[in-house]
């Protein structure tokens, strides 16, 4: 059984923590591991499989990096373009197949990357009791016993019990309104909709060709000559982008289910574990701990709370302070600040869209950024300079570069620096700095064995991210 992690999206409902280039799946939101590497961990003792992990191009190296810290090895299939989960899942299934020892087609375990679960043990009783059916053809799905009944889900329409613990899927439906959601509670038949599937890979391929013949055709052509780049699996850019955009239910689920056969085709395993899809602030609110007063609290900042009840407080490094107040959001980060009704934060998408008519950057990135190299944060700025603080992991190089508008001035806090500066390769050590000069080729590696920390100060008359021509590369970046 080989896992495969959906780990696409951007995540906007949990805006401001969750941006475009950090999405919600790479954050640390229930404990000190990523969504993405919880989920992965939940994998231990299910299966032996390398993971296959299908993420968007802009996010290759955070997935690569999260694996290197749990020191997971995993094939990273690169999405040109997003396309819904039908296409992804079919260039998974295409590298499961030509990868299957003698020809015989791999269970695919399909999971998203940004869902929490909390009973682990449950989970891995609930895949156990599909797999024999997956073995044998059938589509399997997780359908999670509701709570409550929510109108922010799909759901899964049981039929009659086909083996202990087990069920037949008679249809999944779309997103209920609160009244019919009501009555799917009380009608004990039906479960929520988790969107985590098993397979086999070449019944996934049969159907796929069956019903989405265009989805089909564009996923082969897009895999006939992957490229391999490092731990990345590179696809046929053009012939993947002319796939259809649509989702393994709509594209499979409800076609195979409307067809009505004496024999179900899809098989679901209930699934009750503390199961959160974490889509909204509220959400986390839900599953997080809380005092007294049904206060949640996170981050690293300090809080101060007083007569305040029903609310969820994340700061990343400041004082913040409450006084007063009842069923709110509040997320302040190091450039954003959300405060919203715990009740209203389903609309915080709203925000986000708005932040892009604008043209501000909030939206898309956070001020400190990831690099295959270490990071950046930007500290500072003004007309004509900006200032960066620079980390560097040991033994990590950043391109041979230069830039058309802008100077820098390099200083060391801690580490040592080996300096490419023109024709000159020299090191710079604590305290000591070096300036490079408009349009001198220059680079950076950090050649010692602890982080090499430095502040960048750019000047010039245009200091934006595209003002990097880069020579060379070792991360294959353009």
């Amino acid at each position: 059984m080989i896992p495969v992690i959906m780990a696409g999206g951007s995540g906007t409902r949990l805006w401001p923590l969750s941006r475009t280039t950090f999405p919600k799946q790479f954050l640390p939101l229930c404990g000190e591991r990523s969504l993405l590497q919880e989920t992965v961990a939940r994998l231990d003792g299910l299966t032996d499989q390398e993971l296959l992990i299908i993420c968007n191009e802009e996010h290759r190296f955070l997935v690569a990096e999260q694996m290197r810290q749990l020191d997971k090895k995993a094939h990273i299939i690169l999405e040109p373009v997003g396309r819904n989960t039908a296409p992804a899942i079919a260039l998974g299934a295409m590298h499961a197949l030509r990868s299957a020892p003698d020809q015989k087609s791999p269970v695919l375990l399909i999971l998203a990357a940004d869902h929490v679960i909390q009973d682990i043990d449950a989970f891995h009783e609930s895949v156990s009791k599909l797999h024999p059916f997956v073995e044998g053809g059938k589509f399997g799905t997780l359908g999670i016993v509701p709570a409550e009944p929510a109108t922010g889900y799909g759901y899964i329409k049981a039929g009659t019990q086909v083996d202990s613990g087990v069920l037949a899927v008679d249809a999944f439906v779309e997103k209920p309104d609160s009244q019919t959601a009501q009555a799917y509670i009380e009608s004990q038949a039906y479960f929520w909709n988790s969107g985590m599937f098993m397979v086999r890979a070449d019944r996934y391929l049969e159907e796929l060709q069956r019903f989405c013949p265009d989805i089909y055709t564009a996923c082969q052509r897009a895999m006939e000559h992957p490229q391999k780049d490092f731990d990345f699996i590179r696809v046929d850019s053009e012939a993947f982008q002319d796939s259809p955009d649509d989702s393994i239910d709509y594209a499979i689920m409800e076609p195979l289910t409307a067809l009505k056969s004496e024999t179900p085709d899809i098989v679901m395993a209930p699934l009750d574990a503390g199961w959160s899809d974490v889509g909204s602030w509220s959400a986390l609110w839900d599953i997080a701990d809380k005092d007294e007063q049904s206060n949640a609290v996170s981050g690293a900042g300090r809080t101060i709370l007083k007569q305040t009840h029903n609310s969820f407080i994340h700061n990343s490094e400041r004082l913040v302070a409450t006084l007063g107040v009842d069923n709110l959001v509040i997320v302040d980060t190091v450039d954003a600040l959300l405060v919203a009704d715990k009740d209203s934060v389903q609309d915080v998408k709203t925000v986000v869209n708005a932040l892009k008519k604008q043209g501000g950057q909030e939206h898309y990135r956070h001020r400190e950024v990831y690099r295959p190299w270490g990071k950046y944060d930007s500290i500072d700025s003004g007309e004509r300079y900006q200032v960066k603080r620079i980390t560097v992991k040991p033994g990590a190089t950043l391109s041979v570069q230069m830039h058309h508008h802008r100077a820098e001035h390099w200083v060391v806090v801690s580490g040592t620096a080996k300096v490419t500066n023109g024709e000159k390769t020299y090191l710079v050590t604590e305290n000591e700095s070096t300036f490079i000069p408009v349009g001198q080729v220059h680079a950076l590696e950090n050649p010692g064995k602890i982080e090499l920390e430095m502040i960048e100060v750019q000047s010039g008359a245009y200091l934006g991210e595209d003002d990097i021509v880069r020579l060379k590369d070792r991360y294959g970046r353009t």
